[in-house]
């Protein structure tokens, strides 16, 4: 017989590779709860077919799945890691916000063949693969996929599909004020439903210790300031590969270049480069805990539109209470010394060395 996730968990702690977390230990009964009972249903079954193939519509009682929140930090992904990788089973791990962006573009081409309703052949193309579906970070912030994930979710849980998921929210705060909230309700009375709903309560927040009596400005930008931000990067993302994070915004679309596990990385150019406004930036802060940038340069009236967005851009972050990493040309109170703006610029400079507190993220 395997082992279980305890004994892995167990193991791993007398090995060094991992520090003993009572909170994090409590909750592996419930994960290998879930293991065992996928692990003994039947493999998820498909007619043969594309994407618009007809699939098997057999209602199917998925194992009740687990919604593990809390804060950044508290080894949810480490959990996950865990979890997914002991199922011996059809499974899938994949960040949510990337599988809607696959969900919008499988519905976009089935509503080309006219089909009456586009998420039942993509819902179900999904259920013919996967017994387990295991999303990193699972938070709403595009309307358009708010008006689809209860119907699509209720197709899967039909077919079987057990979900396992992360997220920095209670289910109650998904897509907290967004529009047309109330048709995306029924969404979290499903997930409710359907899933476990569990907090991670940790004393210890290791994404934190991390950065506990590390650098998180560097000046001036270049090589060994490039090195250093690098050096952080990994240790915050753990070494994993990263991807892009896409936010669509009110039908554009937004991109964060380097995106894992709450944890974003983009220059000042990506950022303020573009024609973002103070909807952008808070959608952006909303989406991440820890946002490093590169290469900050000296601001002046040569480039005064950048310089108004990062103003916006600091405040958004500073006001959501997001971890704030950055190389730039000078210390902040020595970015912006002349020209318009420069007085202005002094709150900046004064939040930007407020940021780089320690506790300064964990201030109410």
């Amino acid at each position: 017989m395997s082992q279980t996730l305890t004994e892995i968990y167990d193991a791993r702690v007398a090995a060094g590779e991992l520090h003993a977390d009572a909170a994090q230990r409590a909750l592996l009964p419930l994960l290998e709860e879930v293991r065992r009972g996928v692990e003994a249903q039947p493999a998820p079954g498909r007619k043969k077919g594309g994407l618009l193939g007809r699939f098997s519509k057999q209602t199917v009682e998925p194992v009740p799945g687990l919604y593990l929140w809390g804060g950044v930090g508290r080894g949810k992904s480490m959990l996950m890691d865990l979890f997914c990788g002991a199922v011996d089973a059809p499974k899938r791990r994949v960040h949510f916000h990337e599988f809607m962006q696959e969900v919008q573009a499988k519905l976009h081409e089935a509503r080309k063949s006219n089909v009456r309703d586009a998420i039942v052949p993509v819902a179900e193309e999904v259920a013919g693969s996967v017994r387990l579906l295991c999303f990193d970070e699972m938070q709403i912030t595009d309307i358009a996929d708010a008006m689809i994930v209860g119907r699509l979710f209720e197709i899967l849980f039909e077919r079987g599909v057990t979900v396992v998921t992360t997220s920095n929210r209670v289910p109650t705060d998904l897509y907290k004020n967004g529009l047309n909230r109330q048709l995306f309700l029924p969404f979290i009375d499903i997930l409710t439903e359907r899933l476990q709903v569990r907090e991670i309560i940790s004393e210890t927040d290791y994404r934190q210790n991390r950065l506990e009596g590390a650098q998180v400005y560097f000046t001036p930008a270049g090589r060994d300031a490039h090195r250093a931000m690098n050096q952080l990067w990994d240790e915050l993302t753990g070494h994993d590969e990263a991807s892009r994070l896409v936010l669509t915004i009110k039908k554009r679309e937004v991109v964060i270049p380097h995106f894992h596990n709450g944890v974003g990385r983009a220059s000042f150019w990506d950022l303020c480069g573009q024609m973002l406004g103070a909807g952008d930036y808070l959608v952006i802060a909303e989406a991440m805990r820890v946002l490093m940038i590169d290469d900050i340069p000296l601001l002046s009236a040569t480039n005064f539109n950048e310089a108004k967005r990062f103003v916006t851009l600091i405040d958004a972050l500073y006001e959501a209470r997001v971890r704030l990493i950055c190389s730039a040309a000078d210390i902040p109170e020595r970015l912006y010394i002349e020209g318009e703006g420069s007085f202005e610029f002094e709150r900046t400079a004064s939040r930007l060395r407020e940021m780089q507190s320690l506790d300064w993220a964990n201030e109410d």
